[in-house]
């Protein structure tokens, strides 16, 4: 049988139990904490993108991402509460439908993870050599040193974005090392992130230069471009659900909540909530100030983001300051509108807030890596734990590898994409998880219970499955083939080590938080 390996839930609930983390947390914390975590990358830089798979219809696609985040959350609320220990999604899957899949989710993490650092570098990239470089100090790198090659979706003369490579490489060796940021640190880069977006939507909104006929046509590709197309409001929404990641990071808080049943779907909604419409003003600031029309291909339909067609036309001198061409998208509108020193303040405050966005996901990429490793489904090998520093240092070099690799040769948009199929998958296990879990260990404790999970957990489900089926054809693909290349290892390595499968039951929460650097941002 398949999926006869099904973790016991008692011994990881044993091991959770040993926590005892202490309830601080009211609706309020919980709410702002949401924020934090949830604003910042993807708005900053996937808003040309999303304009040229949606034009306007940018703003719908925010809406349509955030409710099936929302529903998403209240599933993940549940179950991070229940089993609140490390490996995320992937232990989740572990201890409720077996091995096999929990290795497909645990698989899909690793491409969310990697791909999203990767993603996070590239746009940091854009604010580097746009702002820091090219505004303030006037240098001006050549292409080929600063832009994926043409072939892939860069520019044409592009080769390698070095800068993408450089931070990368950077934060790798900070992981390696054990160095994180503190809370104190974590605090002020959200409180940058936020006060830069609030500048932008007060000089954009009120500005001489908005004008509603810039939205017209709302929906050039209209709500629905077809499944695998990857363009349309729907085909917006499935790139930039990029923008709300970092939602789990509040459903795990549940553990931490004063009277959870009641705060959780509070923060988690009015932070979704909050962001969301955070978003759709930046978006209508944005397009209704320089406008935000797609590049149309001669069939009608938009140019793919991140294709070599759209990377031809941005070269044009028509399009040279076209929204969906930038890789500064909201500074470059704060020039374009004459603001150019506040432009240029927030595209210091991407630069300085981007890094601590890929530390975070490059951590979570090495801990899901060591859980696995642990288990026995990877070479244990790459678990080890460097002497001096204490930190899982094989599999965080791999990771920074695989991400600067990633970085240096694709661009953002559709780096951005390939996380969100790994994302997607993973979300919608949890929804499945948390109602198997309902039916089989329905006297388990839990601190939060998902209302109305009949409802909910279906609408989790169809939701992520629609987004994911209105990623490009290209991001289905790449997900496909690493999920073969996933069960391949799985049968060939993984199934036959498995510490399971050779009768050891073992939760390794007190190993993976011996490890260094701890949860970057908390202390």
């Amino acid at each position: 049988m398949l999926l006869d390996r099904v973790k016991p839930l008692d011994a990881i609930l044993a091991t959770a139990e040993k926590k005892g983390l202490h309830r601080t947390l009211g609706a309020f914390q919980l709410t702002l904490f949401g924020i934090g975590c949830v604003i910042g990358t993807g708005i900053f830089v996937l808003t040309a993108a999303g304009a040229q798979k949606a034009g306007p219809g940018l703003m719908l696609a925010f809406a349509i991402a955030g409710a099936i985040c929302i529903v998403a959350a209240l599933c993940y609320a549940e179950i991070a509460a229940m089993i609140p220990v490390a490996g995320s999604a992937y232990t989740y899957t572990y201890a409720s439908m077996g091995e096999l899949l929990a290795w497909t989710v645990g698989w899909a993490l690793v491409l969310e993870y990697a791909v999203a650092a990767s993603a996070v570098s590239v746009g940091w990239s854009g604010y580097f050599t746009g702002t820091i470089l090219g505004h303030t100090f006037g240098i001006d790198l050549p292409t080929w040193l600063t832009s994926a090659p043409l072939a892939l979706g860069g520019k044409p003369g592009g080769f390698i974005n070095l800068p993408a490579v450089l931070i990368a490489t950077l934060v790798t060796w900070l992981l390696m090392i054990g160095t994180t940021e503190s809370a104190r640190v974590n605090a002020v880069l959200v409180a940058i992130k936020v006060s830069a977006l609030t500048a932008f939507i007060f000089l954009t909104l009120p500005s001489p230069e908005f004008d509603v006929a810039k939205f017209n046509p709302f929906l050039p590709a209209g709500v629905f471009g077809g499944f695998g197309t990857g363009v349309g409001a729907v085909g917006a929404a499935a790139t930039i659900f990029f923008a709300y990641v970092g939602f789990d990071a509040v459903s795990t808080a549940a553990e931490e909540t004063k009277n959870p049943q009641r705060n959780v779907p509070i923060g988690l909604i009015g932070s979704l909530l909050f962001c969301t419409v955070f978003y759709i003003l930046v978006a209508a600031g944005a397009i209704g100030t320089i406008g935000g029309q797609p590049i149309m291909g001669p069939n009608g339909v938009p140019f793919p983001a991140g294709s070599e067609e759209l990377a031809r036309q941005c070269a044009l001198p028509e399009y040279a300051n076209a929204l969906v061409c930038s890789n500064e998208a909201l500074a470059h509108v704060l020039r374009q509108i004459g603001w150019s020193s506040v432009g240029n303040m927030l595209g210091y405050a991407a630069g300085f807030a981007l890094p601590s966005v890929i530390l975070i996901l490059m951590f979570g990429q090495t801990r899901i890596f060591f859980v696995m490793a642990r288990d026995g489904l990877l070479p244990e090998r790459l678990s080890a734990v460097h002497p001096k520093w204490k930190t899982p240092h094989i599999m965080t070099a791999i990771t920074g590898g695989v991400v600067a690799l990633g970085a240096a040769f694709f661009p953002v948009g559709r780096l951005a994409d390939w996380a969100n199929a790994g994302t997607l998958y993973a979300f919608m296990m949890v929804a499945i998880c948390v109602m198997i879990l309902r039916r089989r260990a329905p006297d388990a404790e839990r601190s939060f219970r998902t209302p109305a999970l009949w409802l909910i957990g279906p609408l989790t489900v169809a939701g992520t499955i629609f987004l994911f089926f209105n990623l490009d054809a290209m991001s289905i693909m790449v997900f496909s083939g690493w999920a073969v290349i996933g069960i391949i290892v799985y049968f060939v390595y993984g199934r036959g080590a498995s510490h399971l499968g050779r009768g050891l039951v073992e939760v390794h929460e007190p190993e993976v938080e011996d490890l260094e650097p701890p949860i970057p941002g908390t202390h």
